[in-house]
């Protein structure tokens, strides 16, 4: 199968990744990628901008190099209220939201814990996205938090970082667990390659070996196409761009 869109990448503003925007836009491009999300590390990260660096991205064109640009942010999951460290005043001014555990910001605790704050931030309203839940250090339970996601279509992340096994150690025989449970339950999916580097962007061979191995049902990838995710936020009730009406189609 091919995805279409990477719903997880980062540019140097993040602190600890090496690439432009634009860097990141033309890598796509050579890929033949339609489109991607940009997702830095929001405020509490270590290295991460200040929360205005995300409101100003309606600075940014819609098109950068051919590549349709979505504009986004990867947010901390700070505690167990469903608290993230971008302020609502933000939210207006972007397309997508991943929300994480990163141990800088939430230390791990029990699976109580991670279950509780993953479903009160699913039930904020405020976020798309669940990203690199294999982490096995933030253990919660599959099913409740999945089906909360089903349930307020929010999307699980399939992260390529994760499955290539040098980063969040233990994670690949997760991810499929959590694949496998997610079809079942019948929730979406996302796919990001958590690209820190812009030849990165789009790579994406260990998530599709993962897709090809569960058979997991291409309408509830939502980075199949580009169509395909602008009605995933559609459904999630973002308002439509003007710039990709023809992408929509």
């Amino acid at each position: 199968m091919r995805i279409q869109v990477d719903t997880h990448t980062h540019t140097y503003a993040s602190g600890h990744a090496y690439s432009t925007i634009s860097e990141n836009a033309f890598s796509a491009s050579l890929l033949g990628l339609p489109m991607f999300c940009t997702t830095d590390h929001a405020s509490l990260m270590p290295g991460a901008p200040h929360y205005w660096f995300f409101s100003n991205q309606r600075a940014l064109p819609r098109f950068l190099h051919g590549v349709a640009i979505i504009r986004g942010c990867e947010v901390n999951i700070r505690n167990i209220e469903g608290d993230i460290d971008i302020p609502p005043s933000v939210d207006q001014n972007l397309d997508w939201v991943i929300a994480s555990f990163h141990e800088p910001v939430f230390s791990p605790t029990n699976k109580l814990v991670h279950t509780q704050a993953l479903i009160k931030i699913i039930e904020s309203g405020r976020v798309d996205a669940l990203g690199h839940l294999g982490n096995p250090n933030f253990d919660f339970n599959f099913k409740k938090v999945i089906q909360c996601a089903a349930d307020h279509n929010v999307a699980i992340e399939i992260n390529n970082t994760s499955l290539k096994g040098g980063s969040r150690i233990g994670s690949i025989d997760r991810c499929y667990e959590i694949a496998k449970t997610a079809k079942e339950l019948g929730a979406f999916i996302t796919t990001g390659s958590d690209a820190h580097f812009c030849e990165d962007i789009g790579k994406f061979e260990k998530v599709e070996q993962l897709i090809d191995a569960i058979n997991f049902p291409l309408d509830k990838i939502i980075t199949h196409t580009p169509k395909q995710f602008l009605s995933f936020l559609a459904l999630r009730g973002r308002t439509p761009i003007t710039e990709f009406e023809a992408l929509a189609q």
